[in-house]
């Protein structure tokens, strides 16, 4: 497993950005709500869907996080500079903390879930999530609780797209009042 701290430096191809998080704690979500704005990309990342190419990360896009308190994912929405949601990347992940620093991060449990416009789901890097059984990266709890939680995602956050923007636009709108009421 990798820690991921959410300032999302594995992206090598983000020059310059600004990243700000709160912990919201309200009656639907407990957890980490961050926002990276992305000033300037040495060269826009692209990822294909279908016939499509998305444009995941460029210079003006904004990542809105989402992390539970106590629980196993980090959904991670990519937007264009007009908060139009062009995919939504969720890691399953082992624990989370925060460092020294106040930055949050977690431990990357390999499995993902895509999730595209138009609501469908992707399963991800399954093969890495086995590979790391196999080669004892990861105990079988580990394993069963990262397919569980996304097994759990996709019947009951991810069943309805604009159910899931909805939860999105509404740790969205947490953030903006949060971080009008600092100014």
């Amino acid at each position: 497993m990798y820690r991921c701290r959410l300032t999302y430096d594995e992206w090598k191809a983000m020059i310059e950005k600004h990243r700000e998080g709160v912990f919201e704690n309200s009656s639907d979500f407990k957890g980490y709500v961050g926002f990276l704005s992305i000033d300037e990309v040495s060269q826009k990342q692209v990822w294909n869907y279908k016939e499509d190419k998305i444009t995941v990360c460029d210079s003006g896009y904004k990542w809105l996080t989402i992390m539970p308190k106590d629980d196993y994912y980090c959904i991670t929405v990519m937007m264009d500079g007009e908060y139009n949601v062009k995919v939504s990347y969720i890691d399953m992940i082992d624990s989370q903390g925060i460092d020294d620093d106040g930055v949050p991060f977690f431990y990357d449990c390999y499995l993902d879930l895509v999730v595209y416009p138009d609501g469908y789901v992707k399963v991800d890097d399954r093969d890495e999530l086995d590979e790391a059984l196999e080669n004892a990266d990861i105990n079988k709890e580990q394993y069963d609780r990262a397919l569980d939680t996304a097994d759990k995602l996709v019947k009951e956050l991810l069943d309805d797209y604009d159910k899931f923007m909805n939860f999105v636009g509404r740790r969205l709108e947490f953030f903006r009042t949060h971080r009008e009421d600092r100014k």
